[in-house]
């Protein structure tokens, strides 16, 4: 199996309850960063068995699937025993040995179409430009730098294609006029959106995941972002912010990061 498979296997078995597939997929000192789940291999299987019991189905419908270097990095639509729908970002590390090693994610309700009609998960998922993987990064890290973390935003209109630009934030419009409208919005109610640190950026041809850190509204958040990124312009974004749990909460000590 290629990485991108093993990964896509392992977030089956919430469905299945394949206890054994997973135990098979996975290192046994598997690093957990949601911090609502135990560490290691046996906490994993000890939540697919766990689901498997559950009076309702789990459901998981996976969206778009990517891989860089050991990394593969997902957006995917659970439904956890009937608690409801969830649109998530999973990233799975694999090993020199080919095994599941580590897991980062954010995950976060499903909501309803933005003022520009768009989900949280429709839209382009062809991959392509694989040759230009590499540029593609650079492209948004300077993104992030220059724009995300305000450190030269008179930049910002230099990465979009005019007003084009497909958004689909729950509440923010196409366009970078939308995403000016969110923002001053934004201001008015005294509510800010920083970005602190950007701990990964992974690329597969046009599409560029970012993971950062920061807080919105004082409230210490984890932001996942994905950009299309279509001749040198960003083009479409899809995100998930998720808020970072208090310490007292966590269910292991990996961090969020």
């Amino acid at each position: 199996m290629t990485n991108t498979q093993k990964a896509l296997e392992l977030i089956g078995t919430f469905a299945t309850g394949d206890t054994g597939k997973a135990a098979s997929l996975l290192a046994e000192g598997y690093i957990q960063h949601n911090l609502a789940y135990g560490t290691g291999r046996e906490a994993f299987v000890g939540s697919v068995s766990y689901l498997a019991s559950a009076p309702v189905k789990t459901t998981v419908k996976n969206i778009r699937a990517f891989e860089d270097g050991d990394k593969v990095f997902l957006q995917t639509v659970y439904n956890f025993a009937g608690a409801g729908e969830q649109v998530a970002f999973d990233i799975f590390r694999i090993d020199s040995d080919g095994l599941i090693a580590e897991h980062w994610d954010n995950l976060a309700d499903v909501a309803e179409p933005n003022p520009s009609g768009h989900t949280q998960i429709d839209g382009t998922t062809e991959i392509a430009d694989p040759d230009r993987t590499e540029t593609n990064r650079e492209l948004v890290k300077n993104f992030l730098y220059d724009v995300m973390q305000g450190n030269n935003s008179a930049k910002t209109p230099d990465y979009f294609e005019g007003d084009i630009y497909i958004q689909h934030n729950t509440a923010i419009a196409d366009g970078l006029s939308g995403l000016g409208a969110a923002l001053a919005a934004m201001a008015e109610q005294n509510i800010q959106m920083i970005y602190d640190k950007v701990h990964q950026v992974l690329a597969q041809g046009n599409f560029v995941l970012a993971v950062s850190e920061g807080t919105f509204g004082g409230t210490p958040t984890s932001y996942y972002d994905l950009w299309r990124v279509e001749n040198g312009k960003i083009a479409e974004h899809w995100d998930v912010m998720e808020t970072i749990a208090e310490k007292s909460a966590w269910q292991n000590q990996n961090g969020k990061f």
